[in-house]
């Protein structure tokens, strides 16, 4: 995902981070504590796996989210969001 690299508005570069179909649906369901992947996949109706990864892959890179991984059989991993995700979350509540 690209964010353009001129803006006139602070909220252009939101739009950038979060548009689509999922991300703020992610958010939100993060919002509410950490989440393991099949939980994500479980809550959020009608994203499939790819697409869930590609989400997630996405908002990590943005920095909005990150994740724990637990070391064993059968691996854990829980995302959650991090302060700038807290942030952009206050931002997907308002909207």
């Amino acid at each position: 995902m690209k964010i353009r690299e001129q803006y006139t508005c602070p909220l252009e570069i939101v739009h950038d981070i979060i548009k689509g179909k999922w991300k703020t649906i992610i958010i939100f369901q993060l919002g509410n504590g950490t989440c393991s992947f099949s939980d994500l996949r479980h809550q959020i109706t009608g994203i499939s796996e790819k697409m869930l990864l590609e989400q997630l892959k996405e908002l990590r890179a943005f920095g909005l989210i990150d994740k724990h991984t637990y070391e064993g059989y059968p691996l854990k991993v829980e995302y959650f969001l991090t302060e700038r995700g807290k942030k952009m979350q206050e931002a997907v509540e308002i909207m």
